[in-house]
């Protein structure tokens, strides 16, 4: 099959619009990679430049170890699936999925027995005779993977192919992808801005923002041990608790995050605790999942208990969520990276002074970085305060409401820390 390298690899168009800045991936034999992020951060342009269809400014892409920045795409053996399908409208789907065939002018009967082969596995043998306008959505993306299937290729790459589908079939068709490429043991590169299609396909995710690699990883690692605040904030339904917190150390006994008025004590047998310890009287993010928290009697105190006031309430059939308002500054961030996150309510100025003092700067040739360390730098007009809602998973319908006071515990160990450059606190992180 095939591996691809991209080695610091960005494209920047005549505007000046850089889509993307430095990335270097690895992709094995076989692997299926999910790039994953919002509109506008350069997923498309990556699976462009592997295909060939666009030109990197400066790096090197290569396929199965060789340089291939000069081999034109139909040398490239590869299949690319786009979002819109792009079949021929004149053609039969007989015709759509055999033309890759006549094009390398393979025989008519031998054409139509490989034809024929491809549609009864992706279940489409009735609709042959067609036309693209008489199909479904559903049809037309498994006729655009018979069409790209039938050519054998060394890699695939899907361009968000089941985005324009509704969400059952999108589930659906997700399922097939995935049972169909595993299969075949194609190399597969595939595009998406859905978490979902990313964390339950893909052998590894790469998480890319205003065009610079954020993380990658298998999904538990990006989802469990997310690298950057921005993927923090990115991944997870509903998205993880940003809050900023005071740190305060108690030698010996704990460490103390002052969230507003109220503390969380991480004890000092945590081996993070150590690592948080010399954040001592500066401020961080501190993030908490959903599924690390759980409601208890409101007389319930202690060192992983925070109490608040609901918000709102979300009904989701197989459970509810609340939105707790515990009195604590949230970090907010713009998906594509427009702007910079808010953080705080009037107090980011500690944040900038801590910053200047220059401890732990970002590497200046580490594009992820830098760029994290810029979105802190730059707090939103005004510094309005942004209000931290913690989301705490309830059984479905609960008699809870707006403004009732809700207690919960909290997993200590499943916090996630960040410096204000945005980057992970971490034992052994790298």
């Amino acid at each position: 099959m095939a591996t691809v390298a991209l080695q610091n690899v960005s494209k920047r168009f005549p505007d000046g619009t850089v889509a993307v800045d430095r990335l270097t991936l690895d992709i094995q034999d076989g692997e299926f990679v999910v790039l994953l992020g919002p509109s506008g951060c350069g997923k498309s342009t990556v699976l462009r430049m592997v295909a060939g269809l666009e030109e990197p400014t400066t790096g090197e892409v290569l396929l199965n170890g060789e340089i291939a920045n000069d081999l034109p795409p139909r040398d490239r053996k590869v299949a690319m699936i786009f979002q819109d399908y792009g079949l021929y409208p004149h053609m039969s789907v007989q015709e759509n999925i055999g033309f890759p065939l006549r094009i390398a002018g393979l025989d008519k009967d031998a054409r139509a027995e490989q034809v024929a082969d491809v549609a009864a596995a992706l279940g489409i043998g009735e609709v042959l005779p067609r036309r693209p306008a008489h199909l479904s959505g559903g049809q037309r993306q498994r006729v655009a993977m018979g069409r790209a299937v039938v050519r054998r290729p060394e890699l695939f790459l899907l361009d968000e192919p089941l985005s324009n589908l509704d969400s059952g079939l999108r589930a659906h068709l997700r399922a097939e992808i995935t049972s169909l490429v595993r299969q075949l043991g194609v190399t597969t590169i595939y595009v998406t801005h859905d978490q979902s299609e990313a964390l339950t396909m893909a052998d590894r995710v790469a998480i890319l923002r205003r065009g610079v690699l954020q993380d990658v990883g298998t999904p538990t690692e990006v989802y469990r041990r997310p690298r950057t605040l921005y993927v923090a904030a990115f991944l997870g339904n509903p998205r993880m608790s940003l809050m900023e917190a005071s740190v305060y150390v108690h030698l010996d006994r704990y460490v103390a995050l002052h969230i507003g008025d109220q503390t969380l004590r991480l004890p000092w047998q945590d081996m993070r605790a150590r690592v948080v310890a010399h954040y001592h009287g500066e401020r961080i993010v501190v993030g908490v999942r959903a599924e690390a928290l759980a409601p208890v009697t409101s007389d319930t105190t202690g060192g992983d208990v925070i109490h608040g006031q609901v918000l709102y309430v979300e009904h989701h059939g197989h459970e509810s969520l609340a939105f707790v308002d515990v009195g604590a500054d949230g970090v907010s961030l713009d998906e594509k990276g427009g702007d910079a996150p808010s953080v705080g309510g009037g107090r980011l100025s500690r944040v900038v002074q801590v910053l200047r003092r220059g401890r732990d700067r970002p590497e200046e040739n580490d594009p992820g970085q830098a760029q994290t360390a810029t979105m802190l730098l730059e707090p939103r007009a005004r510094h309005q305060r942004t209000r931290a809602e913690v989301a705490v998973r309830l059984q479905p319908y609960p008699s809870l409401r707006a403004g009732d006071r809700l207690s919960v515990a909290v997993r200590m160990d499943e916090l996630h820390f960040f410096d204000t450059y945005g980057r992970r606190i971490d034992v052994g992180w790298v």
